[in-house]
């Protein structure tokens, strides 16, 4: 990681770190407008229409959440977070998301299955007692067409529970986290109640579908390695899937870089591609249409993490 920090010079980095940055901000406006008119407008031209463009801006606003978490688009925590304020999503408060996106940044302790809060993986001891039908759903679960079906359920309930068990111990931070969730979901709820023209159970859909679209990207973002660079993908697709994803399916790089801006990632990949790849050990894919021929219905990775020795993952 040192290698990565100290021999890599990021390419027009004082340029980058500006008071605004443009780019996230006129995403933002655009990602949100289009939301807008395809509940109260295109929704009335074809339902199904106004549902896939629901769906598709929901989950260029959680790869904008992402951005602002990460200190995007301004300088103020505050500025950054009020900009995403309307969950488009839904599901997921800000807080938390930061929170735990934030300890999943600790490359150290990437896919643990206790220290990485978005790790795939499971104790291996805590499979073993698991009943059959369980184990037959994490397995289906980790093929991609499972992921895409059954992966925004399954991780919301996991997500949730987690959180409740926290709170129930007296976790104040967590509870607050979806305290400040509720008037966030609020918004959204009056808008879609009072505004838009969009049927109930079509918004509900598309939240799904976003849901769904986001976990093409988490699918292989990381494996198990005892080299810690080498846990983490590129999907070098910088398609219509790159753009939804603000270029973090070139994950590696944000994880050796993650406070260089979304719009600059490809520049920085294209720079130093050959140290990248030697980092994560050619952990690569073209497009995500290579991932889908690969893992549709077959499983990239075992449940039980493979490399989990003595309460952590080597």
């Amino acid at each position: 990681m040192g290698f990565f920090m100290t021999d890599m010079p990021l390419p027009r980095l004082a340029e980058l770190r500006r008071v605004a940055e443009w780019p996230t901000l006129l995403m933002l406006g655009v990602t949100y407008g289009l939301w807008g008119l395809a509940t109260v407008w295109i929704t009335d031209i074809s339902i199904f229409l106004a549902i896939l463009i629901c769906a598709w801006t929901a989950a260029q606003h959680s790869s904008l959440t992402h951005e602002a978490l990460h200190g995007h688009p301004t300088r103020s925590k505050l500025v950054n977070a009020a900009l995403v304020f309307p969950p488009l999503t839904v599901v997921v408060p800000y807080l938390r998301f930061r929170d735990t996106h934030l300890a999943h940044h600790r490359d150290e302790r990437l896919t643990d299955p206790y220290d990485d809060p978005e790790s795939n993986y499971l104790d291996p001891t805590v499979w073993d007692r698991l009943p059959q039908w369980r184990k037959k759903l994490c397995r289906i679960n980790n093929t991609l067409a499972g992921r895409l079906i059954l992966g925004p359920i399954l991780g919301q309930v996991s997500f949730m529970a987690a959180d409740f068990r926290l709170i129930r111990t007296g976790d104040r931070r967590v509870l607050a986290g979806w305290l400040l969730h509720i008037p966030a979901v609020a918004s959204v709820v009056w808008w879609m109640l009072s505004v838009a023209e969009m049927p109930v159970w079509a918004w509900l859909l598309s939240v799904y579908l976003s849901l769904s679209i986001l976990k093409l990207r988490t699918f292989l973002e990381h494996r198990a390695h005892d080299r810690t660079t080498a846990r983490t993908a590129i999907v070098e697709d910088h398609g219509p899937f790159g753009l939804l994803f603000l270029y973090n399916n070139l994950h590696v790089v944000h994880h050796m870089h993650p406070g260089v801006p979304w719009y600059a990632l490809p520049d920085l990949y294209r720079a130093r591609r050959a140290q990248f790849l030697a980092a994560n050990q050619d952990y690569r894919y073209r497009t995500y249409a290579e991932v889908a021929r690969k893992y549709l219905f077959r499983a990239k990775d075992p449940v039980p993490h493979p490399l989990y020795r003595d309460g952590q993952a080597r």
